[in-house]
């Protein structure tokens, strides 16, 4: 129980923390990945957290079936799938978005747990928030007539009750540095929809606990990074009655790294899995963490990051991304040399 706030279990156990030895050699520093995209359902992902207090909510209330929204490869869609499904419940994505030419990557995999997508085109007269609450309506009262009870879950479950699924991470996480002894030891995640940052930095803030926290943004945050930071994190104090005071100066949050726009190809990142998976033998997407991770060797780099430093990067999942076409065709020409006919 959470702020008055209890949970349904889809992790089944904490994640682990593994040492990257080959990169910290090569970088100088101790780098660790707490690896959150092996989590149990739907191919793992960070999502899960926060649905185990989503799900909760929506049984608590009666729900029949899950809505949400994102992008159509959405990984937090995928994951709101496996966890319908896991729950005897029906479940949908809508999503203001194109066809992709192809149905890959998490489209494939929303299809096998039966979830429901809808692309929603929007000709440019209106935002993209007014088509999407017009499809949300649409759909719900679609579904509502026969004989569903729909629980809306928003993009990527950063609301203030997904947030809890990562305060609750804040909680584990600590416990494991502490066993492992580590000094002074800096967390580093992935920022796109917030909530596993906010999570994160409530547990922190609100319990006291030993490690730093570092957010990289994935995408420009056009009203300021920080300034979306302290509104959400409010509207989280306000809700549960944290006792932490927070202003905008207490965010660790940096948008050097997103390249330019969300979910666009960039040969730095690739270059960055590459790295990472020819190394260690673990994959990243192209889209959330290796965006991070090609972040963290800039950091390095630059000096951001020093040498010697204790650094733990959440793996938040997401590895279908590198299978979505715009993706997949840029690996396609790069990896072909690694294919021998004889």
């Amino acid at each position: 129980m959470l702020y008055g706030h209890d949970k349904v279990n889809i992790l089944m156990q904490p994640s682990q923390i593994t040492y990257l030895k080959n990169v910290s050699d090569d970088l100088g520093i101790n780098l660790y990945l707490k690896r959150d995209d092996i989590t149990a359902l739907g191919t793992g992902g960070n999502k899960l957290r926060k649905l185990e207090y989503l799900v909760k909510d929506a049984l608590d209330k009666g729900a029949t079936m899950l809505l949400t929204t994102g992008g159509a490869q959405t990984n937090h869609g995928r994951l709101t799938a496996a966890s319908a499904a896991h729950f005897g419940l029906k479940s949908a994505i809508v999503a203001v978005d194109e066809y992709p030419g192809e149905i890959s990557a998490n489209l494939i995999l929303d299809g096998i747990m039966n979830c429901n997508v809808y692309l929603v085109h929007n000709d440019g007269t209106r935002t993209k928030q007014e088509v999407a609450e017009e499809a949300f309506a649409k759909i719900t009262k679609e579904w509502e007539n026969k004989g569903e009870k729909v629980y809306f879950i928003c993009t990527g479950g950063s609301n203030n009750i997904g947030m809890l699924g990562y305060y609750d991470c804040s909680l584990e996480l600590d416990k494991q540095l502490k066993e492992m002894n580590l000094e002074d030891p800096r967390v580093i995640t992935t920022v796109g929809s917030m909530g596993t940052y906010m999570g994160l930095f409530s547990g922190q803030k609100n319990e006291n606990l030993g490690f730093r926290l570092t957010g990289v943004a994935i995408e420009p945050f056009p009203d300021g990074i920080e300034k979306t930071a302290i509104e959400y994190y409010n509207s989280c104090k306000e809700e549960f009655g944290m006792k932490f005071e927070a202003k905008e100066s207490d965010f660790d949050l940096t948008c050097d790294y997103h390249r330019g726009a969300y979910n666009n190809p960039c040969k730095e990142v690739r270059d960055a899995i590459y790295y990472l998976g020819s190394k260690e033998g673990i994959i990243m997407d192209p889209c959330y963490t290796g965006k991070t991770f090609a972040g963290i060797l800039e950091m390095v780099e630059k000096g951001e990051i020093s040498k010697g430093e204790n650094v733990v990067m959440i793996h938040t999942g997401g590895t279908p991304g590198i299978y979505t076409k715009h993706h997949r065709v840029e690996f396609e020409k790069e990896l072909e040399k690694y294919i021998h006919i004889i």
